[in-house]
């Protein structure tokens, strides 16, 4: 089965030169994307064969590349292998949606050529098994996703965009190369070495300081978030789906490999840093996509809101792990894992639902949407089910992975630490507000941008997508209908990923009545989704029915309620500014500083009454706006340097010279 991956990844890689002039055909892009859909969809099944082998096997390579008299190694374990599903099942999707929407590209030469090279990168990065092979494919990935962030480079906001991801990248590879250098210091660059070292309980508390902030900055963890908004609205879409559904689970990846793998036995207060930042992440980053008029945006941050849970999951996880309390440990694990693999498809599909809104419309502002639910009822349909899905409602896939969280987070009173007693539940209620406003913000996109009437002539011309768009928002919402009420299923597909990771596994879930998920006991807590489905199936059937056959007359319209107001204008519609302005009066003093300026003329005066609203990102003014200033005031005054004579240039290198000598001297 490695030899199936490795050779699908060179598969890759050989497409990305053949892209170049693939761009110049009129059909190239198809081909491109059909046959990364091929390799992709081939990656993915050997990975769910491997998954589901019931000797779940360690496989392991050593390639002549890399480092001299090292070679790059790799491995394809449980953990690779379910980490391998995300991505290429996300990849096939994102490479079906651009069957159809990359034809409408720009400017394919600055997407094709790095499209394949992106997808190659991630599935090395999971395949790596040394820190050398790791690192590489982590650096290729990111350069080949800012490229694509660039790719509309005539706007400048998305150059403004690509710098500072490319910033936050370098930041989070150096966490990275030194969390790394910690680990190899006693053991080398291998991952089977640096298993089988002991390093001190200070060195593996600075390596995990240094994951966390290597892989949060790339996942998107609040305070390192600052380039995901940025980034993932600037790309294109089925890219997008991509960044935000997949490359931010390939970082959470890369701190499970590292912390629960690598590492010996967690110590509980690794648990609280992680929880400690797992738990406002979630509730910063549904607060900031509450406040955002761009569909893109929203997404974006809810992202973060998301990455916030699967985080606060991994946390409770090291909690129990630390404190022998294996058979929670795994379920806090396996809650984090299936939110991973929920979040890569219902984030997926409302990416993809907002590129066919931006195909059909060219607007992502909310305000110039509404009425296309009437135009493109099928993009509709599926948008509204990853709504669902991301808001966390039954039958659908969120609501199973959140659930298990809040079961894991109730059995916190069994640990001893009384630091973690304090700290869970706090961060459990974190997450209920999180999982409320996720809900609030997901009403707010689908109903201004879909329901209502048409707020500008674009969203009143707009017209269906093409049918490789919609197979593939379909099928994604197909998965997340099925991952919500056969739930077991994935839940015993994760065992072998639980087991290596926290040493322990939920109990099997196939076997129970009627497919009902047993986190704990069944005395305690069970979920059925299937029935939960057919039972809401039954009744709106029935509901609807009723409705139909014994209502005064079937059928009957009238004038929209106005409000008083005789004009039908759609601006006297609910807008998305409205929407969101009681929460963000509740919350908008404290955490975004939130102005509200209004203007009202006299009565006398024809001039318009205006309201302006002021937000500002609290953490990017005292945080990043700080460094910012300080490094624009050194380049300005390093500056010089390259203004110097020649005699000048010789002194420089001859007192480092000096410099590093008497370095290596001492």
């Amino acid at each position: 089965m490695i030899a199936v991956a490795l050779w699908s990844v060179a598969a890759l890689l050989a497409l990305a030169p053949a892209a170049i002039a693939l761009s110049m055909r009129p059909r190239g892009s198809v081909v491109l994307y059909g046959a990364c859909l091929v390799i992709t969809a081939a990656l993915c099944a050997t990975a769910l064969l491997h998954l589901l082998d019931p000797a779940h096997p360690v496989l392991s390579a050593t390639l002549p590349i890399g480092l001299p008299w090292l070679g790059a190694h790799v491995r394809l374990d449980a953990l690779s292998a379910f980490f391998l599903l995300v991505i290429n099942l996300g990849g096939a999707a994102a490479s079906l949606f651009a069957l159809g929407y990359g034809q409408h590209e720009d400017s394919p030469g600055r997407v094709l050529p790095f499209y394949p090279a992106y997808l190659a990168a991630m599935n090395v990065v999971v395949l790596a098994n040394d820190a050398f092979s790791f690192l590489v494919a982590w650096e290729f990935m990111s350069l080949t996703s800012w490229a694509m962030v660039v790719s509309h480079h005539r706007e400048a906001e998305n150059v403004r965009a690509g710098y500072v991801y490319l910033l936050m990248a370098s930041f989070g590879t150096l966490a990275l190369l030194l969390a790394f250098g910690l680990l190899a210091s006693g053991a080398g660059y291998d991952f089977d070495a640096i298993r089988a070292s002991h390093p001190s309980a200070a060195l593996t508390g600075m390596v995990v300081i240094l994951v966390l902030l290597g892989a949060g900055s790339k996942a998107g963890l609040v305070p390192l978030h600052a380039w995901l908004p940025l980034a993932h609205p600037a790309a294109p879409s089925h890219v997008s789906g991509l960044m935000s559904g997949v490359m931010t689970k390939v970082a959470v990846y890369g701190f499970v490999r590292i912390v629960f793998d690598l590492l010996p036995e967690p110590v509980w207060w690794w648990s609280m840093v992680v929880l400690l930042v797992g738990g406002p992440t979630a509730t910063l980053g549904v607060l900031y996509a509450l406040m955002q008029r761009d569909i893109k945006r929203v997404l974006a941050y809810s992202t973060i809101e998301n990455i916030g849970i699967i985080f606060t999951g991994l946390g409770l996880a090291l909690a129990f792990k630390a404190q022998g309390l294996d058979w929670v440990a795994a379920l806090a694990f396996t809650a984090a894992m299936l939110h991973v693999f929920n979040h890569a498809l219902f984030k997926s599909l409302l990416f993809f639902g907002a590129g066919a809104v931006l195909g059909a419309t060219g607007e992502r502002d909310m305000e110039k949407l509404g009425g296309l639910i009437h135009r493109m009822p099928k993009t509709a349909f599926a948008v509204l089910v990853g709504c669902v899905a991301i808001s966390a409602l039954p039958p659908f896939n969120g609501f199973v992975s959140e659930w298990l969280t809040f079961q894991a987070i109730l059995l916190s009173p069994q640990l001893p630490s009384w630091g973690l007693k304090l700290a869970i539940p706090a961060v459990g209620g974190l997450l209920a507000l999180a999982a409320a406003l996720a809900a609030a913000c997901f009403v707010k996109l689908y109903g201004i941008s879909f329901l209502g009437r048409p707020r500008s002539d674009v969203a009143a011309s707009a017209h269906e997508t093409d049918r490789f768009s919609l197979t593939a928002m379909l099928l994604l919402a197909g998965l997340c209908l099925i991952a919500g009420i056969l739930p077991g299923l994935l839940i015993d597909a994760l065992a072998p990923v639980s087991k290596d990771m926290v040493g322990n596994v939920m109990p099997h879930q196939v076997g129970l009545q009627w497919l009902t998920i047993v986190p704990i006991a069944e005395s305690r807590s069970s979920y059925n989704g299937l029935l939960v489905f057919v039972f809401a199936a039954l009744c709106g059937t029935a509901a609807a029915s009723a409705i139909h056959r014994l209502a005064s007359d079937r059928l009957r319209r009238a004038p929209a309620w106005d409000c008083g107001y005789p004009d039908p204008n759609p601006a006297i519609q609910y807008s998305a500014s409205s929407f969101s302005q009681p929460i963000r009066r509740v919350f908008g003093s404290v955490i975004f500083a939130a102005r509200e300026v209004g203007e009202m003329p006299p009565p006398s005066s024809p001039r318009p009454a205006r309201l302006q609203v002021e937000l500002h990102d609290l953490i990017w003014d005292a945080l990043y706006a700080p460094i910012a200033k300080v490094v624009g005031f050194a380049t300005d005054r390093i500056n010089i340097l390259q203004f110097l004579t020649i005699r000048r240039y010789l002194t420089l290198v001859f007192v480092a010279l000096i410099v590093l000598l008497l370095v290596v001297a001492l």
